[in-house]
């Protein structure tokens, strides 16, 4: 694929990651299984990186060439991009190479404006959808292209369902809706000092730059820092077809694995949100159901997304984090990518892939990252210890954690620093709190569910996290949560257990992980190929003790300085560093003596 500068998902597939990004390149891919993905193309990884050696200037001609790319998808959907009658709708999201999830931007029903919104609404015969669709575009457009926080756009929508009487956006009325819209337009005129544009190909050709910029964002320069991916990859852009999740009680969207992105287990796993589209999910905004609710709700679109999960983890030979809408009871796939997940899960899955004769024991070993196993001794709640919980969220991510409750991710950042151990309490956490989540042993947010974005980054780093613990209240200005009449200040020590969703007030005391039997038969599959002998660094009995129980060979270095560290022993070797008399410091040695004597028999 030489040269291609903007490649339809017809063309190309899974290979093909490096050019198109990984979103791309599996949009490619499934289009070419015959796989339900609405129609759509890629701008290249390339031109990202062109984008930036150009002073941050888009590639001469590429706009031109993503317009011809534009009147193919009109032939393709039968409608017209800026049409008042019959207007075409696109989505415009970021696709690395590697996966960030949530660390780039996305901009939904794209092609709205004063004019086409009346088109929509004629040709759905639905004008509250087609307003819903328009101040959802407006908030995400001034968000990512005019960088106005959404904090600002939160703020009227609060305010408009307060004036509405109702406390859910599905609730809102067309006229709530339209009165929105014009909201949100006079926002983004008071903040950016622009007018929002009516300009069809200008919103695309923003949008297409913001998406590029968001590539440089600090939050995507952290994750990226995080997790050793090369600054140089640049994202590529994809530009697909709407689908909408929001047009009815026979709509819908969600996230679905594979299998269970915390235990391993092979069943389906997810979430979905009637009436709604993707953002509401992934962001937090609102609490989701959970996948199996989906049988009852809309068992054929259920029966098929199964079917498609099954297809999709055979091809990829791996489990799969699939972002599916529903549209009328009509199932599309948005998105596959190999799931994130946690420590515990990598293992199971790896080894089961082995007994399903998907992988080799090699490729199984391979998948497994060293850090998968320093995860596994993550730690948990001891079971002596006496505790009562203030509250129960989602258990998003295994593993428990203590720490001071901080309300920021600047905040956990600054105390982090400090030698604190903290805990980030947020609404909903967003990409900005991505240094934050780096910082703080463990997440807790009100909203959001298991595929939020809190939990999704939480588990592929191995924190522990609670989500959508809605028992719970912020009081932002005081920095103060509150449950049951417990009151946790900014600094007071709590306690999460990811494994459980609990929350407990204190300082809990926490215990050791135990070995779980697929990490010893990964490492024994390590051990039938590795060609070197694997030696341990330890300092004390306990620590040899440890080494062979996860399988090494011998003791490769022993400090011996260290054995004198204990409680025990610091005062004698005080004794001997301080003695005047030869005699005293020999007295001292002696006493030592048996001790080392003792650790090495």
């Amino acid at each position: 694929m030489t040269g291609v500068r903007v490649n339809s998902f017809r063309n190309g597939g899974k290979e093909d990651a490096e050019l198109l990004g990984g979103k791309g390149a599996n949009l490619a891919e499934m289009t070419k299984a015959g796989l339900p993905v609405p129609p759509g193309f890629t701008i290249t990884t390339e031109m990202c990186r062109q984008y930036y050696s150009n002073g941050c200037r888009l590639p001469e001609g590429l706009m031109d060439e993503v317009l011809r790319a534009m009147v193919e998808l009109e032939r393709v959907q039968q409608r017209r991009f800026g049409s008042a009658e019959c207007p075409l709708l696109v989505s415009v999201r970021s696709g690395a190479v590697t996966s960030m999830p949530g660390m780039m931007d996305t901009i939904l029903n794209l092609g709205l404006t004063d004019q086409t919104v009346e088109g929509l609404a004629k040709l759905t015969h639905n004008r509250r959808f087609a307003y819903d669709c328009y101040r959802r575009f407006i908030q995400m457009y001034g968000s990512v292209v005019y960088n106005i926080e959404a904090v600002h756009f939160e703020r009227i929508l609060q305010q408009e369902k307060l004036l509405a009487g109702c406390t859910e956006d599905q609730q809102l009325t067309e006229e709530s809706l339209n009165s929105l819209v014009q909201k949100f337009k006079q926002l983004i005129e008071v903040r950016s000092e622009r007018l929002f544009p009516q300009d069809v190909k200008q919103q695309l050709q923003e949008a297409v730059e913001a998406v590029f910029l968001s590539w440089s964002s600090p939050r995507a320069k952290v994750y990226r820092k995080v997790h050793h991916i090369p600054h140089d990859q640049g994202t590529a852009v994809n530009i697909q077809s709407m689908v909408f999740g929001n047009m009815g009680e026979t709509s819908g969207t969600g996230v679905l694995f594979t299998r269970n992105p915390s235990t391993g287990e092979p069943d389906l796993f997810g979430e979905y949100l009637m009436n709604a589209q993707g953002e509401d999910v992934v962001g937090g905004t609102r609490t989701p159901v959970s996948i199996s609710q989906l049988e009852v709700t809309l068992p054929h679109a259920y029966e098929e997304l199964a079917l498609c999960a099954k297809q999709l983890e055979l091809q990829y030979r791996d489990m799969q984090d699939i972002e599916f809408t529903i549209e009328n009871g009509k199932l599309y796939l948005l998105q596959t990518r190999n799931a994130k997940r946690n420590a515990r899960a990598a293992l199971q899955v790896a080894a089961d892939l082995v007994k399903e004769g998907l992988i080799s024991k090699e490729e199984a070993v391979m998948r497994i990252d060293v850090q998968h196993l320093n995860h596994m001794l993550h730690r948990s709640l001891h079971t002596a210890a006496g505790h009562r919980a203030i509250a129960t969220g989602l258990p998003a991510s295994p593993g428990a954690a203590c720490g001071q409750a901080v309300f920021d991710a600047d905040t956990a950042d600054e105390w982090k620093r400090l030698g604190k151990s903290v805990i980030l309490v947020r609404m909903e956490t967003t990409p900005e709190d991505i240094h934050g989540i780096v910082a703080a042993e463990g997440i807790l947010t009100l909203r959001g569910g298991m595929t939020s974005h809190a939990a999704v980054v939480a588990r592929g780093m191995g924190k522990p996290c609670v989500c959508g613990c809605e028992a719970l209240q912020i009081n932002e200005e005081q920095r103060q949560l509150i449950a049951e009449g417990n009151v946790i200040r900014e600094g007071d020590w709590i306690t999460i257990d990811g494994g459980s969703g609990q929350v407990i007030p204190g300082r809990i005391e926490l215990q050791d992980a135990n070995v779980s039997p697929e990490m010893l038969l990964i490492l024994q599959w390590a051990d039938e190929i590795r060609a070197m002998k694997v030696l341990a660094n330890a300092d004390s009995p306990a620590d040899a003790r440890k080494a062979r129980e996860f399988g090494a060979e011998g003791i490769g270095l022993c400090r011996t300085e260290h054995m004198f560290l204990s409680p025990a022993r610091v005062p004698i070797v005080q004794q001997m560093i301080m003695a005047d008399k030869d005699i005293d410091r020999q007295l001292a040695l002696n006493r030592l003596l048996p001790m080392q004597r003792a650790d090495f028999e």
